[in-house]
C-alpha cells in the first residue's frame, strides 16, 4: 500500500486551483496489477471544466515545487502515452475527482518501482500523444504543474477507507 499526499505547487500563481487530497496505490505482489484511488479536491466548480492530466514523474523532489519532479517517469524510453505512469485524463465533478482505476502499467516493486517518485496534476488535458509535436510525445502537452506529491508506503486502513468512499458513490 502506498499514498501520495497532494499539495499545491509552490510555483503556481495564486489564481490557479489549490488542489489537495490523496492518490493511493495497492499492489499485492510483484507481477500483480497496480490499482489506484484518486481522491482529490480543490478544482474550480464551473461546468466548463476540461479534464486534467495526472502522471507519475521521475523524481520525488519537491524542493522547487512541482517543477523539480523532472519529466514523466519513462524507464523504457517509449513515446507518450505509453509511460508506466500515464494515467490519462480525469474530469472533475463538483470540484472533486473521485476515481478508482485498475490494471495500471506502473509497479510498486523491483527496479522500475514508482515508490519515492511523484504524482503530478497538470493544468490541462493530456492530448495522448496526438498533438503532432515533440512535446506531445513526451508529455501530452498537459501544461503547467498545479499540484504534486511523493509516493510513500502506508497501511491498508487508509486504502480501505478511501475505496469504500469512492465505490459507495458509484452505487448511488
Amino acid at each position: 500500500y502506498a499514498t501520495c499526499e497532494m499539495k499545491p505547487s509552490s510555483k503556481i500563481d495564486a489564481d490557479k486551483p489549490q488542489l489537495s487530497g490523496q492518490v493511493l496505490f495497492r499492489q499485492h505482489y510483484p507481477y500483480g496489477r497496480l490499482e489506484a484511488i484518486f481522491h482529490l479536491d480543490g478544482f474550480p466548480l464551473d461546468s466548463t471544466q476540461s479534464g486534467r492530466a495526472i502522471h507519475i514523474h521521475e523524481l520525488g523532489d519537491l524542493s522547487n515545487g512541482c517543477d523539480s519532479t523532472a519529466g514523466h517517469y519513462n524507464p523504457f524510453r517509449v513515446n507518450h502515452p505509453r509511460h508506466p505512469g500515464d494515467f490519462g485524463n480525469f474530469l472533475p465533478k463538483e470540484g472533486k475527482i473521485r476515481k478508482y482505476k485498475t490494471n495500471l502499467f506502473a509497479t510498486m516493486f523491483g527496479p522500475y518501482s514508482i515508490m519515492g517518485r511523484s504524482v503530478v496534476i497538470h493544468e490541462q488535458e493530456d492530448d495522448m500523444g496526438k498533438g503532432n509535436n515533440k512535446a506531445s510525445l513526451e508529455n501530452g502537452n498537459a501544461g503547467k504543474r498545479l499540484a504534486c506529491c511523493v509516493i510513500g508506503t502506508c497501511n491498508k486502513n487508509l486504502w480501505e477507507e478511501k475505496l469504500s468512499e469512492v465505490t459507495e458513490k458509484k452505487k448511488r
